[in-house]
C-alpha cells in the first residue's frame, strides 16, 4: 500500500505511519536498523527495490530522501509511506524536499528514525567526497557509497581513501567478498608457497578490481598488475604466480569461475556477478567498522599507485 502525503511535515509523516500500523493490526516487527538513502529521482525506484530486498535479511525502516527542485524555491515537502507488498520486510518513508529543507536533511530525517538501532546511510550514486562530513552521514553508524556507480569510480575511492572514517564502506568491497574466500581457500593448500606476482583481469573502470588489486597487494606483498578490457564483466580472471606453478581463477562469463593449479583437477565453483541487492545486503550484515576495507583504501591503494 502507498499513501501520499503532500505539503506535509516529517512528524506528520511519522504520526500517519503509525495510524496506518495500527489500522492495519500489523504486528511491530524487530527492526534491525534504519536505512537513510540519499538519491536522485532517476535512481529511486532502482534503490528502494534493492532495499526492499536486502530488508528480508535485514528488516528495517528505509528512508528515502529525494530533495525535488530548486533550493531557493518554496521550502515544501512531499512524502509517501509504503507498506506492506510495497515494502518488503521494512517499511519505506519517501521525503521529497524542495527549497531551504535540502541544506537540514539530518533535521527533517530525525523525527523518523527508530530509536536504539544503527542508522546506515547509502548513496546509490553521486555520493559526497568526504561521506563522514555530510549531514546524513555525521549522523550514520556506517556510510555506504557505490563508486562501480560512478564516471571516475577510480578517482573517487582515492578521495574516499583521503576523508576516510571508520565505518566507511564502498559496495565495490562487498563485490569482491567472495572472490577474496577462493584467492585465500586457495593459496591455503600445499605447497604453501608465496606469491611472486599477481595479474588481475576485468571490466574496464570496474572499481571492484582497484579494490581486490589492492587487497592483494597488502596482503601478498608483491607486485600486482591490472589488466583492463572494454568487454570484460567485472572481474573475469585472476592469476597467481608461484615457483610450482600458477593459480589461475577463470571467470569469463560472469558466472562461473574455474579455478587451476598444479598437481590438482581443474574446480568449477559458481560465482555470478553480484547484484545490487546482494551488494547492499552484505554490506548490511556487519554494523561495525571494516578495519579491513580501510587498510585496503588507505594503504592498499597507495602502494599500487607507488608501483
Amino acid at each position: 500500500m502507498i499513501v501520499h502525503l503532500p505539503e506535509t511535515t516529517a512528524n506528520d509523516v511519522g504520526k500517519r505511519l503509525v495510524k496506518l500500523r495500527d489500522e492495519g493490526g500489523a504486528v511491530t516487527l524487530g527492526r534491525v536498523l534504519t536505512l537513510i538513502i540519499r538519491v536522485g529521482e532517476d535512481d529511486l525506484e532502482e534503490a528502494v527495490e534493492a532495499a526492499n530486498d536486502a530488508s528480508r535479511e535485514h528488516p528495517c525502516r528505509v528512508i528515502v530522501v529525494s530533495p525535488a527542485g530548486r533550493r531557493n524555491a518554496t521550502a515544501r515537502l512531499d512524502a509517501e509511506i509504503r507498506v506492506g507488498g510495497d515494502a518488503g520486510a521494512s517499511e519505506v518513508i519517501l521525503l521529497r524536499p524542495t527549497g531551504p529543507i535540502v541544506d537540514h536533511l539530518d533535521t527533517l530525517v530525525t523525527p523518523l528514525l527508530l530509536p536504539d538501532v544503527p542508522i546506515v546511510v547509502w548513496w546509490p550514486n553521486d555520493a559526497p567526497d568526504d561521506p563522514s562530513a555530510d549531514p546524513l552521514g555525521a549522523i550514520a553508524h556506517r556510510r555506504v557509497t557505490d563508486s562501480t556507480k560512478e564516471k571516475s569510480g577510480e578517482k573517487m575511492l582515492r578521495r574516499l581513501g583521503a576523508e576516510h572514517q571508520p565505518g566507511d564502506t564502498d559496495l565495490a568491497w562487498a563485490r569482491v567478498t567472495l572472490w577474496r574466500g577462493l584467492i585465500a581457500a586457495a593459496l591455503d593448500q600445499p605447497p604453501y608457497e608465496s606469491v611472486g606476482s599477481v595479474t588481475i583481469e576485468g571490466e574496464s573502470g570496474h572499481t571492484s578490481i582497484d579494490l581486490l588489486a589492492a587487497w592483494l597487494r597488502l596482503r601478498l606483498r608483491c607486485p600486482v598488475t591490472v589488466h583492463r578490457h572494454r568487454d570484460a564483466d567485472a572481474i573475469t580472471r585472476v592469476t597467481l604466480e608461484r615457483k610450482s606453478g600458477s593459480i589461475v581463477l577463470d571467470r569469463p562469463d560472469g558466472r562461473v569461475v574455474t579455478i587451476s593449479q598444479p598437481g590438482q583437477p581443474d574446480r568449477h565453483v559458481a560465482l555470478p556477478i553480484r547484484l545490487l541487492n546482494e551488494a547492499l545486503a552484505e554490506e548490511l550484515r556487519r554494523l561495525d567498522p571494516d578495519e579491513m576495507f580501510g587498510e585496503v583504501l588507505t594503504k592498499g591503494l597507495p602502494k599500487l599507485d607507488a608501483a
